[in-house]
């Protein structure tokens, strides 16, 4: 697992540094001519029977299996495209993932949150570990392994019937266990609709109202989170600092200085929208009530760390001052067993829509 985050990290950094791209290119290219000792699966939905309807329909109310595949082995790549004429099925349909047997899923997210379509719609964009493509290809390159089985699934809780599923899942096959050491990954879904705004607020040094995108008991490391807003009120929203309490901290030890600079933009991302391979802002919108944006920010360069625990959280506003509507995922990697997520928000309350009223001042 650490040589693929290692790969995938510097072949994606190519795009955004001239002086690493010969580095990188380089190095990855080197690896062809090493032996591997995995062979190569693909678990997909293809048509048994030879012919052409290489897909699986879902009905309301329904779960299609994606994987269920022994051990040991690791996940490289996942490919999904849905057809579904039920506007937000993006938000609607939750894709789960379980190791080892676990009863408790260590990925749990509306499909589209967990690709970074936060507000429900498609749009394209490219970064190291997930990117869309067109038409409506949706893309993790998040190495995934375990040691004994995997299984993922995608639960239709719409009210329509998706006519098509299609699906392709690769995934290296080991005769050997795992290292012991080995981390799981893990993402969660949260979201506050709207945040509780504190209007009077000057100061925040212990982020108790923060909204939180995640909280992991174990050991591990924060790999990163995308993140979408609506705006429920006229101004910009992201003048909230990213704080991370590590190993049961009271003061966070990483506490950063905005929204868009924790997203690594600067100035409101000067009204454009941009992706890259660590970080983005694919959707950017004006400082007014019903704005929409998304952004992301993957820490492959130095994942952070914990041994204990680690609660993640970003205020909404300076000092949790305003109370926009967010809608994140937050991907780690950690020991298990891991902490059982919260509840998943039910479907009517994930679809993504302007509350205006919730912030106090106005």
């Amino acid at each position: 697992m650490r040589r693929t985050l290692l790969l995938l990290f510097g072949f994606f950094l190519l795009c955004s540094s001239p002086t690493a791209f010969g580095q990188t290119a380089s190095d990855a290219l080197s690896e062809l001519t090493r032996p591997h000792d995995y062979t190569l699966k693909r678990v997909s939905s293809y048509d048994r029977t030879g012919g052409n309807n290489d897909y699986r329909p879902l009905a309301a109310g329904e779960t299609l299996t994606l994987l269920d595949e022994a051990g040991p082995g690791e996940i490289s790549h996942v490919w999904i495209t849905i057809a579904s004429d039920e506007r937000f099925h993006l938000k609607k349909m939750v894709l789960r993932m379980y190791w080892d047997g676990e009863s408790s899923p260590s990925v749990e997210a509306p499909v589209g949150d967990f690709f970074g379509l936060g507000l429900g719609e498609y749009i394209l964009y490219q970064s190291a570990p997930l990117a869309v493509g067109g038409e409506k290809a949706l893309n993790s390159f998040f190495p995934m392994p375990f040691q004994k089985h995997a299984l993922i699934t995608l639960t239709n809780e719409g009210r329509q019937r998706a006519d098509a599923v299609y699906w392709n899942i690769d995934l290296r096959s080991y005769k050997a266990p795992l290292p012991a050491d080995t981390l799981y990954f893990h993402a969660e879904y949260r979201q506050a609709v709207p945040n509780k705004a504190f209007p009077d607020a000057k100061f925040n040094l212990d982020g108790k109202e923060n909204y939180v995108w995640m909280e992991a008991q174990g050991r591990g490391h924060f790999a990163g989170v995308t993140m979408s807003v609506i705006e429920n009120q006229d101004g910009w929203w992201g003048e909230g600092d990213d704080m991370f309490f590590v190993d049961g901290e009271k003061l966070p030890s990483i506490n950063g200085t905005g929204s868009e600079d924790y997203f690594l933009g600067a100035w409101d991302f000067g009204g454009k929208p941009f992706a890259y391979a660590l970080f983005g802002a694919p959707i950017v919108g004006a400082e007014l009530q019903g704005a929409r944006w998304s952004v992301y920010r993957f820490h492959l360069d130095s994942p952070i760390t914990f041994t204990k625990s680690l609660r993640a959280t970003i205020e909404h506003g300076h000092a949790n001052d305003r109370g926009d509507n967010y809608y994140s995922v937050a991907y780690w990697y950690q020991t298990e067993p891991h902490e059982q997520f919260p509840v998943l928000p039910g479907v009517e309350t994930r679809i993504p829509r302007v509350l205006p009223g919730s912030n106090p001042q106005e």
